[in-house]
């Protein structure tokens, strides 16, 4: 196996160009489990670690651009508040050194259905920057996701940013549940994004893909009492749960049955959409 190290994004495009047997590698945090376990074997691994371009996140009027070499440390300490959810997220991927090392880049070329950060780029309608040799372009991430571990990045082509929307008065939640408090792989989890008239939510863990729920978005936009404010009955939260529950296909598995997952993220659900509704009423008042 060849370890190669381009210190240019345009070296590394040429690389996995000509060697289509060639694995990215960054943070590594999946990878070398992978190759540790014997999973993968791949001809030559091409090290991004050098590539200043991948490793920088600029904000723009209405959204920020993430470099997918950009760790979640960074992310946290650096992006809590422009980009809230992205960061809950990232403060339950695994241990400090992981969190350190895992990118969103290389956890969106994984495309595991138990990601941390797929639903909340799902419900906030960021779209992802992929490149190879023969140009970029930008998959949304509603079209990302193709299968179990299976992403839309055609041959030679490698994630170079993600896009999220941040224009206008929003508020974020993200929720997990894990069989412990730390270092754990998601039972499932849910994402939502209040901003300014509409409503984005989306799944975890549950379903063959990182999926958002299209009918629960539509009832939430459709319903929450914008023009009042008012808190949310319990009837409403009820009926947001069921909604999400019926978008869930989930299974039985090491971590948790498919009916535990379903009732679980029916309670995530309503905790979720309450504290995010506060939140947005808060900021109203804020503003006032």
């Amino acid at each position: 196996m060849e370890f190669l190290r381009p210190e240019t994004l345009d070296e590394a495009l040429a690389v996995i160009a000509e060697r289509p047997g060639a694995l990215p590698i960054a943070g590594g945090t999946d990878v070398m489990v992978e190759l540790n376990y014997d999973h993968r074997r791949p001809d030559c691994l091409v090290d991004l670690t050098r590539i200043a371009e991948l490793a920088t996140w600029s904000a723009s009027e209405g959204h920020v651009r993430l470099g997918a070499g950009v760790p979640y440390t960074r992310l946290i300490t650096e992006l809590g508040d422009a980009l809230p959810g992205l960061a809950m997220a990232a403060r339950t991927v695994g241990s400090p050194q992981i969190r350190s090392r895992g990118t969103v880049g290389g956890n969106l070329g994984a495309a595991s259905p138990a990601g941390d950060t797929h639903p909340v780029l799902l419900a906030a309608g960021a779209e992802v920057e992929v490149a190879s040799a023969r140009g970029s372009r930008r998959i949304p991430a509603t079209e990302f996701y193709t299968g179990v571990k299976r992403n839309a990045l055609e041959a030679g082509e490698l994630i170079t940013a993600v896009h999220v929307p941040t224009a206008g008065r929003s508020a974020e939640q993200f929720s997990k549940i894990g069989t412990r408090n730390a270092m754990v792989i998601a039972v499932c989890s849910l994402a939502v994004v209040i901003r300014e008239g509409h409503v984005g939510v989306a799944i975890g863990s549950a379903a063959p893909t990182p999926r958002r729920v299209a009918d629960a978005e539509a009832f939430a936009t459709a319903e929450l009492p914008w023009d009042t404010g008012a808190p949310l009955p319990d009837a409403f939260t009820r009926r947001f749960a069921e909604l999400v529950g019926a978008a869930t296909e989930p299974i039985d598995d090491v971590r948790g049955t498919a009916e535990y997952r379903t009732h679980a993220l029916g309670v995530l659900a309503r905790r979720a959409l309450t504290w995010a509704w506060n939140d947005y009423r808060g900021s109203e008042r804020a503003c006032a």
